[in-house]
């Protein structure tokens, strides 16, 4: 029934986990050459600043919201918090620029920030505050099982994918293997 004409499928792995293969010497010329604009900002003079007032200002609308208690409150902080870091952090990859010829195409932030070093002030202060916010959280809502389970899940959700051994590990349920998402590009 094959004739040819026909592209076949490319067979993959069943995995749910794979490892996303290191930059050719031609992609790491291309990110070496201009400035990451998208990931650079992290290292900016009071960019670090932004994340605890967003912290404040999300605790500061989850609590003027009537009928929601102090626990729902925090716990809402929280889960607001994680998901829109996750969302920035860990699953959105490339850059919204068209000027470096698709050179971070296959790395979502968290791998492009500091070039992908580990362990840099901006990546520790980033790890922490999930953390920080995951205690006052916990504290603030009694340490009610239901809430610490919730805020719990939460915080592995988010500290599980800034790991080095999480660098470059896709869950691919999630967002699809990468020859599935960009079929042309083979």
């Amino acid at each position: 029934m094959n004739d040819g004409s026909k592209k076949s499928r490319r067979r993959r792995s069943s995995s749910l986990l794979y490892q996303e293969p290191q930059e050719s010497m031609e992609h790491l010329n291309d990110q070496a050459a201009i400035p990451n604009l998208n990931a650079n900002w992290v290292n900016a003079k009071g960019a670090w600043v932004i994340h605890i007032v967003l912290i404040i200002a999300l605790k500061i609308l989850f609590s003027i919201i009537p009928g929601i208690e102090r626990d729902t409150s925090w716990t809402l902080t929280n889960l607001t918090y994680m998901f829109g870091s996750y969302l920035m952090f860990h699953w959105v990859r490339g850059i919204p620029f068209e000027f470096n010829a698709g050179a971070f195409d296959n790395l979502n932030m968290w791998e492009q920030m500091d070039n992908g070093d580990q362990f840099t002030p901006t990546k520790k202060f980033l790890l922490s505050v999930p953390i920080c916010l995951f205690l006052a959280s916990t504290h603030y809502t009694r340490y009610d099982l239901t809430y610490f389970t919730i805020n719990t899940l939460a915080l592995l959700g988010v500290i599980v994918p800034k790991l080095p051994v999480s660098h470059r590990l896709r869950v691919s349920f999630l967002s699809g293997h990468p020859d599935d998402r960009y079929p042309d590009e083979r």
